[in-house]
């Protein structure tokens, strides 16, 4: 029986792991070694930052949330506690964006706010 070497695959191995290290300075893109543990580095802080993409932009939408609900005298918590009252099911992208965009119809989300908050 004839002996299969791995030639072929290990090549593509190398050149995947090499096309990914495209960019990088030195060695880091042309040696394989040097290449991998970059590339591999690289990907644990991408998958990284996409868990913290989520984070930040929450964190963000609730501070515009905070400072456009200041404006009508009431706080972050007390308006999210309302609206769940209210039954109104927009999430904090959507509200961030609207008080952003649509003064007006922020205006009137709070005001749905404030009257369910009056009533407990």
């Amino acid at each position: 029986m004839a002996r299969i070497k791995a030639g072929v695959q290990t090549r593509k191995r190398h050149k995947k792991v090499l096309k990914m290290a495209k960019g990088y300075r030195g060695a880091r893109s042309r040696h394989f070694k040097a290449a991998k543990e970059n590339v591999m580095r690289a990907m644990k802080y991408a998958f990284r930052g996409r868990k913290e993409r989520k984070r930040s932009f929450r964190r963000l939408w609730i501070v515009r949330l905070n400072a456009a609900v200041k404006q009508y005298g009431l706080k972050y918590s007390d308006f999210i506690h309302a609206l769940e009252k209210a039954g109104i099911e927009l999430d904090r992208k959507v509200l961030a964006d609207i008080a952003v965009t649509d003064r007006e119809g922020f205006a009137k989300i709070v005001e749905i706010a404030k009257t369910n908050l009056a009533k407990s």
